[in-house]
């Protein structure tokens, strides 16, 4: 079969190559799928680049999630239950940019009919991530303000939306000026610019002198020492990327006296702790709210596996717009 591989950590574009490689055979308790679709997320790009929190052995092929058809079931009866069934490919360890992937039949999420397959390759990193920090681990009450930075990503344009169905206030940082128009339109209720000043003095102007109590930050450095210092009395920083791999600076002072706090977030190790039940629950509110256009990823372009080269880089590109897929060969189209 045919797989986009790396054999060194490097530049995206530089060492991804496309691979005839092995076709994998399902072991006891795992699933095949025949794939169909797979994002291009920044988690995938980082482990390409060797800056990942886990990094894979070597050579390997990224992709954490996607969409496809089970079509083989190693030992076990829980895997024959999904074969010939459509599901979101959660793929913890990577290996979706191919054209089968072999994962636990845990990892296989059924997808109803009427979500399309790009939304359900997209089903589970941007969307769970966003339902598990804002509902789940922060709790933000309606009416408060919950402060994003990276707010034009994909995942920051899903939160402004949820903030609009759950009824807090969305307070959004951007670097670039002319990407707050956009926000706005989609519902953010306030829309700051680093470039424009002082991101603490600027959110206490809107937030009306103490700062927000809770706040959300995938970029790391600078963006992210600005986020925690913003904070209110008692607030809470969740930290869930690294994108600049800089590390965010903490006064102790602000701990201490003005009893703030910072958190990681790790999709995969809170989805570890979850029973059965609960993941289906989950499933089930992320499907629910994809359907009411909350969570729905936006799309961009979409490529054939073998532009690997120029489809990552396209992902990488500064203020594209709406997430990268790979179009596999077990799609139609």
């Amino acid at each position: 079969m045919k797989a986009a591989v790396f054999e060194s950590f490097g530049g995206p574009s530089e060492v991804l190559r496309i691979r005839d490689v092995p076709t994998p055979e399902p072991g006891p308790g795992e699933v095949r799928v025949r794939m169909i679709a797979s994002p291009i997320n920044p988690s995938d790009l980082m482990v390409v680049e060797g800056r990942y929190g886990v990094l894979p052995t070597l050579p390997s092929t990224p992709g954490f999630e996607g969409v496809g058809v089970v079509d083989k079931a190693g030992p076990g009866l829980m895997g024959r239950l999904v074969v010939g069934k459509r599901v979101a490919v959660i793929n913890s360890k990577g290996g979706n940019w191919a054209e089968y992937a072999v994962i636990p039949w845990r990892q296989a999420r059924p997808i109803a009919a009427d979500i399309p397959d790009d939304q359900a390759a997209t089903f589970f990193v941007n969307p769970a991530t966003a339902l598990a920090m804002v509902r789940h681990v922060l709790k933000v009450p309606k009416g408060e303000w919950l402060l994003i930075s990276a707010a034009g990503s994909t995942l920051g344009k899903m939160i402004i939306k949820l903030g609009k169905h759950d009824g807090f206030k969305t307070l959004c940082v951007v670097r670039r000026s002319e990407a707050k128009a956009e926000l706005v339109a989609l519902g953010a209720d306030a829309v700051i610019s680093s470039s424009e000043g002082s991101v603490p003095e600027q959110v206490r102007a809107i937030t009306g002198g103490d700062g927000p109590r809770y706040a959300l930050d995938p970029v790391g450095g600078e963006a992210g020492t600005a986020i925690f210092r913003s904070l209110g009395t008692g607030g809470r920083l969740i930290v869930y990327g690294s994108l600049t791999g800089q590390p965010i600076e903490v006064d102790p002072r602000l701990v201490i006296s003005g009893r703030r706090v910072v958190e990681g977030f790790w999709l995969g190790f809170w989805m570890r702790d979850r029973s059965i039940p609960a993941s289906l629950l989950l499933f089930r509110e992320i499907a629910a709210l994809i359907r009411n256009d909350v969570l729905t990823s936006e799309i961009g372009a979409s490529y054939a596996l073998d532009d690997i080269v120029p489809a990552v880089r396209e992902a990488a590109a500064v203020g594209r717009g709406g997430k990268v897929l790979l179009k596999l060969p077990g799609s139609s189209s």
